[in-house]
């Protein structure tokens, strides 16, 4: 006999993102936060370094996010790196190639962080769903 259960019931199999704008918010706070301290700590010189920061702050908050906030995340990002984390502090600028790379790269982190967490979640639940169905099939006991 076929026994109809829905999947929103009970215990769900993968969590749900946190919402798009926490996720931006999160981005600002920690950006601002992360190139303030590398400005105290390092200067203004050593933007690679503060490209590097950002870029594992992006894929953290990738982790958490759905793939439609990427887009804000990354350039709320590049926001803070290019604006305060090389000179002159405070001023936006676009340098055609540099920006590009920098925005790319930001992107691709958060984007990775978001695919890394949905496949890690989706594979959890296809264990959690699979050892229920093999715990629960009889044919594969010692009597038969």
């Amino acid at each position: 006999m076929i026994e109809w259960v829905s999947l929103s019931t009970g215990a769900r199999p993968v969590p749900r993102p946190v919402p798009t704008p926490l996720v931006w918010a999160a981005a600002f706070a920690g950006a601002l936060l992360l190139v303030a301290l590398l400005n105290a700590l390092v200067g203004t010189d050593r933007p690679s370094l503060a490209l590097a920061g950002l870029s594992l702050l992006a894929t953290l908050l990738g982790l958490c996010a759905r793939f439609t906030a990427a887009p804000g995340t990354a350039a709320l990002c590049w926001l803070f790196l290019n604006g305060f984390a090389i000179p002159p502090a405070g001023t936006l600028t676009w340098a055609g190639h540099r920006d590009t790379f920098w925005l790319a790269c930001l992107l691709a982190a958060t984007v990775i962080g978001t695919a890394l967490a949905r496949m890690t979640h989706a594979r959890a639940a296809y264990r959690r769903i699979t050892e229920g169905v093999v715990a629960a099939d009889p044919g594969d006991g010692p009597g038969c």
